[in-house]
C-alpha cells in the first residue's frame, strides 16, 4: 500500500517544517558521511586492485580466474548487506540515528583491519581467503546500515532543502572514489609491479583505518536528528511494519536505485577494463577515475541543491535516459579508440550523468518512507538493490565479455537497466506524487 504522497513543498512526514530556523551544522554533514566515505573508499580500492587481491588470496594457474574469484568475494559480501540493513536500520530507528552510525563505522574498522594485515595464501593457506571473505562479509553486514541511518539523519534536518542535504550522501561515493583512484594512480605510478604485488595494494586499507576513528568521534558528539523525537510512538518493531505496510516504497526506492548503482560499479570496473583489455597504462587508468570522483564529489551538491528548487523528476528522468542511450556508444567508442584520452572522457561524461542523476536520489529514496520506519526501509531497499544490481556488476561484466567474447556488453548491461529505473521514476512520480 502506498504512503501519504510527498511534494516538494513539504517535508517528509515527522521531519521539521520547511521554514523551521534549524541550520545544518558541517559536523553533521561530516558524521553522516565520513563513514559512507570509507565504506565506499574500501569498494572502491578492492575493486581497483582486485588483480593484486586475486593473486595474493586467490592464486590459480590463469590470471583471468584470480580476477573473477576476487571480484566472485567482491559480490559476496553483498549478499549480507539486506540482513544487516534490517538488524542496523531497525536499531537507527529504535535507539537514533546517531548510535545506529557509531555502531556501523567500528564494524567497518574491524574488516578494514583484517583485509589491511591478512598474510597471503602462500603463508597460511586456506585460511587467507577465509579471512577475506569474514573481512567482506563484516564489512558488508555494517555497511547495510550505513546508508539507511546516514540519509535520515541527513533528509531530517530541513525538509525544505532535504535534496541539497540528502546529496551529500552520494558526494561522499564520488570523495571516496577521488580518494581510491588517487591512492591506485600514485602507488601505481610509484611502486614496481612486484612491490604492488607484496605489499602496496595494502597501503589505503591502513589510510582507511586512520579514516575509522576520526569518524567515530565525530558520531559519537554530533546532534541527533530532529525527527526522532518528533516521531510518532513506537508500535512494534519497524521491520513488520515496514513489512506489513511499506512493500510499494520498498520496490520504488530499489527501482529508482537500479541505474545509478550499476553505473557506479561500471565506472569502478572501467579503470580494470582498461588495462586488462585495452592495454592501458595502470596509473592513467586510474587517473580517468579520479576524473570521475572529482565530478561526483563537487557537482552533486549542486544538482541536490537545484532539485530543491526545480523538482527532482525534471533532472532525475531526463538523466536516466541519457544515461541509457549513451553508454553503449561510448563503449564502443573506447573499444575502437583505446587511449587515456578516450578513456577520460568517457568517465567524464558517465560521471556528469551519474551526478545529474543521484545528486536528488537520497531524497527520493527517503521519501518513500514514515520516519519511524525510514533507516530500517532505506537500508533494505538499498542494500537489497546494491547486492542484485550493484556487488556483482563487476563479475557480470568480466563474465559477459569472457562469454560473449564481446568487450562492448556490459555497455548492454547497463543500458537493460536503466529501463527499471524509468519504471520505477514514473511509478513514484503516479503512486507517491513524487516531483
Amino acid at each position: 500500500m502506498p504512503t501519504t504522497p510527498h511534494t516538494d513543498s513539504a517535508p517528509p512526514p515527522g521531519g521539521p517544517a520547511p521554514g523551521a530556523p534549524r541550520t545544518m551544522p558541517a559536523r553533521v554533514v561530516v558524521a553522516a558521511t565520513i563513514g559512507n566515505t570509507l565504506e565506499w573508499f574500501d569498494i572502491a580500492i578492492y575493486a581497483l586492485f582486485a588483480i593484486y587481491i586475486g593473486h595474493n588470496f586467490f592464486p590459480a594457474d590463469d590470471p583471468g580466474v584470480e580476477l573473477v574469484q576476487a571480484f566472485g568475494v567482491f559480490g559476496v559480501s553483498y549478499l549480507i548487506r539486506p540482513l544487516g540493513g534490517l538488524v542496523l536500520g531497525s536499531y537507527a530507528d529504535r535507539r537514533g540515528r546517531k548510535k545506529g552510525l557509531v555502531l556501523t563505522i567500528r564494524l567497518m574498522v574491524l574488516g578494514t583491519a583484517i583485509i589491511a594485515f591478512m598474510p597471503g595464501y602462500d603463508t597460511i593457506g586456506l585460511a587467507a581467503p577465509l579471512g577475506i571473505i569474514a573481512a567482506r562479509l563484516i564489512q558488508g553486514f555494517a555497511a547495510g546500515g550505513e546508508f539507511g541511518a546516514a540519509t535520515s539523519l541527513l533528509v531530517e534536518q530541513n525538509g525544505a532543502r532535504r535534496g541539497f542535504l540528502g546529496s551529500f550522501q552520494f558526494a561522499s561515493q564520488g570523495l571516496a572514489t577521488l580518494l581510491a583512484a588517487g591512492f591506485a594512480a600514485v602507488l601505481t605510478g610509484v611502486l614496481a609491479e612486484p612491490a604492488m604485488m607484496a605489499w602496496g595494494w595494502r597501503v589505503p586499507f591502513v589510510f582507511g583505518l586512520l579514516v575509522g576513528p576520526v569518524g567515530y568521534v565525530i558520531r559519537r558528539y554530533t546532534d541527533e536528528s530532529p525527527a526522532m523525537a518528533a516521531r510518532p510512538e513506537e508500535k512494534g518493531s519497524p521491520i513488520g511494519g515496514l513489512f506489513r505496510r511499506q512493500w510499494a516504497g520498498l520496490l520504488l526506492a530499489g527501482g529508482v536505485l537500479v541505474v545509478s548503482t550499476a553505473l557506479n560499479f561500471i565506472l569502478q570496473y572501467l579503470p580494470t577494463f582498461g588495462i586488462s583489455e585495452l592495454g592501458l597504462a595502470p596509473s592513467l587508468s586510474y587517473w580517468a577515475l579520479a576524473i570521475t570522483g572529482a565530478i561526483l564529489t563537487f557537482v552533486t551538491p549542486f544538482v541536490g541543491q537545484a532539485s530543491d528548487r526545480f523538482g527532482r523528476v525534471r533532472i532525475m528522468l531526463p538523466s536516466a535516459v541519457l544515461i541509457g542511450l549513451s553508454v553503449v556508444p561510448l563503449f564502443m567508442w573506447l573499444i575502437a579508440a583505446p587511449s587515456f584520452a578516450t578513456l577520460a572522457i568517457v568517465m567524464t561524461i558517465l560521471g556528469l550523468l551519474k551526478a545529474l542523476y543521484f545528486g536528488a536520489l537520497p531524497s527520493v529514496m527517503a521519501d518513500m518512507f514514515p520516519v519511524e520506519s525510514r533507516a530500517t526501509g532505506l537500508s533494505f531497499s538499498y542494500n537489497t538493490t546494491v547486492a542484485a544490481f550493484g556487488g556483482f556488476t563487476p563479475t557480470i561484466a568480466s563474465a559477459l565479455i569472457a562469454t560473449t567474447g564481446q568487450q562492448v556488453s556490459p555497455g548492454y548491461y547497463l543500458f537493460a537497466v536503466s529501463f527499471v529505473s524509468i519504471a520505477a521514476l514514473l511509478g513514484a512520480v503516479r503512486w507517491h506524487g513524487l516531483r
